[in-house]
Formats: structure tokens, C-alpha cells, sequence
């Protein structure tokens, strides 16, 4: 296929966390907020004056200095970040959003808040603490603890305006960029998709990273764009997957399972679309901050949520997935020591396959993909895997 408009613009601002756009929006006066987790929602970042920006550490080598304060029996990802932050990689930041879920992100967290690492005078980190639940108490509390931790802190520190108008405002853009990338990721939808998971990871990766006025337009030209673009006479890849687990925000990771014949339809990973843009409705005598709540936890679909009828709906969403977007197997990838996410692809392992049929390919990994000769032939040996299945059932047929 033809090249797709931005793309490689979009590749090659991921290739730094203090890229162009987000010194274009520090420029431009706004403050930004970095954050790690679904939980932190971007939306309450991106009230006027301020927009977030989720947390990466692209072209990570070892984290020796963050493993000296960390230890090596944690999850490289939090390392990862830690060490570009020790490195100076994040001073741009004027404040860190924390929450209280993943244990190590909490604890590179808590090292930014004791340890004076972000050279920023105006830094500061706060803490908001996430229900395990979904029911009206859940919202209650997290309501309270966005209104607390967040939006106060903003109007103490910055002076943002944190109105229900200025919500409203954030609100409306958010849902604006959701549709976007809504159609975007439709096309993944086609029998023969005419957008590669590569690329719409480095979309939706783009719409996380920078500052959401800059890339409006852009994201607006690919959807244009994506309506005349036309796939290859020959398919590309010789089966559809969806990739879901833990953080992945490497689109070379992507691009390494493609390479290997299985195109990426959908993207259920924490840095993903599927939950992650979807519209935030407010109902009638809601408040925009507890539509914002209620949106937040009711959408998520983290493993930390461990009710028995909640872990079964995760499932569920996980199969509607594979069907909606015509998917032949799924790829389950789980950070190296994330203890949520170990639990869920041993479950996800065991059901996917006995109680929906679908084919896995689970697998266990670090932040910085050292192991790519390994990962390759695991992923060549579940395409072909996946291709003796089709031509199985083809001749049962």
C-alpha cells in the first residue's frame, strides 16, 4: 500500500518523549502532566491550560540506575521509565498524575516525588487512589479522589480553570478525537484491512504523547486519506490477530509480529484503543467530572478488577473482539513480573482457547524487545499454527 499521510512524522516524534509538538505546547504556556495507567483519565489532562502526556521511554537500553533503586525482580517498564527520568528525560514535565494501581509504576512515582528527580521548580507529583470495583460507592470515592487529587491540585498549583464548562469543553474535544480514531481503526474491520496494526499504533500512541490541538488536523487528513487508500493485490500477512496484555507502546513490537505474517487488527493492551476511545457521554444532572468517573471505571477492562462475573466479562470482551474484527488468534503479551497482568494471561491461556476457540500465543516479556530472534520464531510458529487450524476446519467442511 501507499504510504500513509504522517505516518512518518508520527514515527519519528515517538521517538522521543520531549518531542517537537510537546515543546510546541510547553511553548505555547501550557503545563504538562505526565501519567502511566487508563486510570489517570487524559481527559481531566487536557482542561485548557494543561495536556497530558502518558508516559514512555522509547529506545531504552539496561535501566542500571533505576534497578540499583528498583531491583531486577521488577518490571522493566517502571525501570525503564525511571531511568529516563534520572537521565533528564522528563523535566519538560510540570507535574505527575499518579495513581494507585500497577504496584512498580507506583513506585517510580513515589521515587520522582521523594527523590527531586525532575528538575522543574514548578514539579509535583500527587497520588489518586483507584476503586477495585465497578459499582455506585466505586464512583463515589473515585469521583472524590479525581475532584482532590486532581483537578484542586491543578487550580492550586497552576491556577486551572477546573469548572464543569471547562470540562464540558474537554469533554467535547476528547470525544471529537475518539471519533476520529473510531474511523480510523474501522478500517482494520475490512476483510482485507487497508491500515497495518503498525500504523495504527503509531496513531494511537501519537494521540497519547502530545499536546491533542497539534495533531487534530492530522488525524483528520489520515481519515480522509484512509477513504481512497487501497490495500495490496496480495495480502500481506497470512493470518489477523488481536494483540491484548500489559503496556506496550513500541510499535516496532507491532511491527515484529506483522513481519512474521500476522497482521494486528485490534489493540486491547493499556496503551490501546479498545478500551481507550470510546466517547464519554454525561447523562442528564450528571456532573462532567462523574460521567468522567463512571466512564473511566466502567470501560476498563484492567485485570486488576478480579470479581469472578468481571474476569468472565474480560473474556467475553476478548472473543466479541476477535469476532467484530475477524480475527484468527489473539497474542496475549505480559510484562516480565507484572503480577496483575501474569494472572490474567495464564487464565486468558486456558479459557480463550477450551471455551471460545480461539487460538493463543502467550508470552512473557521485557520492555526493550532484546529477545527478537525468539519472538520470531514464537510468532512464526503460531501463524503457521493458526494456518493448520483454517485448513483443518476447511476440510472438515
Amino acid at each position: 500500500m501507499r504510504d500513509l499521510v504522517h505516518i512518518i512524522e508520527f514515527e519519528e516524534l515517538l521517538q522521543e518523549a520531549y518531542n517537537d509538538l510537546v515543546r510546541k505546547g510547553k511553548e505555547d504556556g501550557l503545563r504538562a502532566l505526565g501519567y502511566t495507567c487508563y486510570f489517570m483519565p487524559e481527559v481531566l489532562l487536557d482542561i485548557p491550560g494543561c495536556f497530558g502526556v502518558r508516559l514512555r521511554a522509547p529506545r531504552s537500553g539496561s535501566p542500571d540506575m533505576a534497578t540499583y533503586y528498583m531491583t531486577n525482580r521488577t518490571c522493566m517498564y517502571g525501570r525503564c521509565l525511571f531511568e529516563r527520568a534520572l537521565e533528564g528525560g522528563f523535566n519538560f514535565l510540570d507535574a505527575e498524575m499518579g495513581t494507585e494501581t500497577c504496584t512498580v509504576t507506583c513506585r517510580f512515582q513515589e521515587h520522582l516525588q521523594m527523590m527531586d528527580v525532575i528538575k522543574n521548580p514548578d514539579f509535583f507529583c500527587e497520588f489518586t487512589d483507584v476503586p477495585f470495583k465497578k459499582n455506585k460507592n466505586s464512583i463515589d470515592h473515585y469521583e472524590k479522589q479525581l475532584q482532590f487529587h486532581v483537578l484542586d491540585k491543578l487550580k492550586e498549583h497552576f491556577g486551572i480553570d477546573t469548572s464543569d464548562e471547562a470540562l464540558l469543553k474537554a469533554i467535547e474535544e476528547h470525544n471529537e478525537m475518539c471519533r476520529l480514531i473510531q474511523e480510523i481503526g474501522s478500517y482494520r474491520k475490512l476483510d482485507n484491512p487497508t491500515i497495518t496494526g503498525t500504523e495504527f499504533c503509531m496513531i494511537q500512541l501519537i494521540t497519547q504523547v502530545c499536546p491533542k490541538y497539534l495533531i487534530m488536523d492530522k488525524l483528520r487528513d489520515i481519515a480522509e486519506d484512509l477513504k481512497t487508500r487501497e490495500p495490496d493485490e496480495k495480502k500481506a500477512y497470512r493470518c489477523k490477530v488481536v494483540l491484548t496484555g500489559s503496556e506496550e507502546d513500541d510499535p516496532y513490537f507491532v511491527k515484529l509480529i506483522e513481519e512474521c505474517g500476522a497482521l494486528v487488527v485490534a489493540d486491547r493492551v493499556c496503551y490501546g484503543s479498545i478500551p481507550g476511545r470510546e466517547e464519554i457521554v454525561v447523562k442528564e444532572g450528571e456532573t462532567p467530572l462523574r460521567a468522567i468517573a463512571r466512564h473511566y471505571l466502567e470501560t476498563s477492562q484492567c485485570p486488576r478488577f478480579m470479581e469472578q462475573h468481571t474476569m468472565r466479562e474480560r473474556k467475553q470482551f476478548l472473543a466479541n473482539i476477535a469476532k467484530e474484527y475477524k480475527a484468527d488468534g489473539m497474542i496475549i503479551c505480559q510484562m516480565k513480573f507484572c503480577e496483575y497482568w501474569s494472572y490474567e494471561r495464564t487464565i486468558d491461556t486456558l479459557i480463550l482457547p477450551r471455551d471460545f476457540g480461539i487460538p493463543v500465543c502467550s508470552i512473557e516479556k521485557e520492555y526493550v524487545n532484546n529477545a527478537v530472534g525468539q519472538l520470531r520464531t514464537r510468532f512464526q510458529a503460531f501463524v503457521e499454527s493458526v494456518e493448520i487450524k483454517k485448513i483443518q476446519e476447511g476440510k472438515a467442511v
